[in-house]
């Protein structure tokens, strides 16, 4: 499967003449990435390094949100962000679901990712330079990673992801899909870590390697080089019963929703992480 010929398009002049949208937010997508280049392997951050862009320096985080600057250029890898499941089903299939608005299918978040993983299979082999663009292909898997680990990413049809739910983040209005991409984050980073995002990184990692030692060994199985299906069927488990639940339109979203659903995101996020790690590792033996 592939998706146009984006490999083709001038890379670096992409980067800073597109307007700005998110998936999980500038600050999601950081912590996935920076998470996730902690726990690479000596091969697998060798390779990574090589096809960061020079700029990056070595830092996967801060080109994490690459793919959502780029999409108003690469129109046909809006669809690549996200899956539309069927209203209140709460569960995903990939043939059912993973389609764009047209009909043609692999054309979903899922699709992306074992497109790429695909792609960065072939780094180091002698074709791989000339078929494909793998700096491309590693932001994108990074950054698609970690838009399946955000419940809304894998919502409902009618409503878009929740992007269409109209609601109040305490005071500031706002939609759903943009509480759970940024003002949960965001909440959790000004009340708790001085609004201060390396220190909500390192607050992850460190219950990554202590209270969640042993989950995060789970979360890393997997029996290919990608498991997206398996990521998707929790995040529409997830959207069911935390984003969703209890929310109608007009709703005031204040502590309640707030506190309750931080622990979700924070687990989502370490577990995005964790996940693209793992991956990567396999990816670049």
């Amino acid at each position: 499967m592939e998706f146009r010929n984006f490999h083709k398009i001038a890379f670096i002049t992409l980067l800073f003449c597109v307007p700005f949208a998110y998936g999980w937010g500038i600050d999601g997508h950081l912590i996935i990435c920076r998470l996730a280049q902690l726990r690479l392997s000596e091969t697998a951050a060798e390779a990574v390094s090589q096809l960061l862009p020079a700029y990056a320096n070595n830092d996967l985080g801060s080109v994490c949100s690459w793919a959502d600057r780029v999409k108003f250029r690469y129109h046909w890898s809006s669809p690549l962000h996200y899956i539309d499941t069927p209203d209140n089903v709460c569960t995903y299939e990939y043939n059912r679901d993973c389609k764009d608005e047209d009909g043609i299918q692999d054309r979903c978040v899922a699709g992306a990712i074992n497109n790429y993983t695909t792609q960065l299979l072939s780094y180091g082999k002698a074709n791989s330079a000339s078929q494909y663009n793998l700096t491309e292909a590693l932001l994108f898997l990074s950054h698609f990673i970690g838009d399946i680990h955000q419940p809304l990413h894998v919502g409902f049809t009618s409503d878009r992801g929740a992007n269409t739910i109209d609601v109040r983040w305490y005071r500031r209005k706002e939609v759903l899909h943009h509480v759970w991409d940024n003002n949960i984050i965001e909440t959790a980073e000004q009340r708790f870590y001085d609004s201060n995002v390396d220190e909500l990184i390192d607050a992850l990692q460190k219950n990554i390697t202590t209270v969640w030692s042993k989950q995060a060994k789970a979360w890393e199985a997997c029996s290919k080089t990608a498991c997206p299906d398996v990521y998707a069927s929790e995040g529409i488990k997830a959207a069911c019963d935390w984003a969703y639940k209890g929310v109608k339109e007009g709703s005031v979203l204040q502590d309640n929703y707030f506190l309750s659903r931080r622990p979700v995101v924070n687990l989502r996020l370490a577990q995005g992480g964790v996940r693209l790690a793992a991956t990567l590792n396999r990816i670049f033996r």
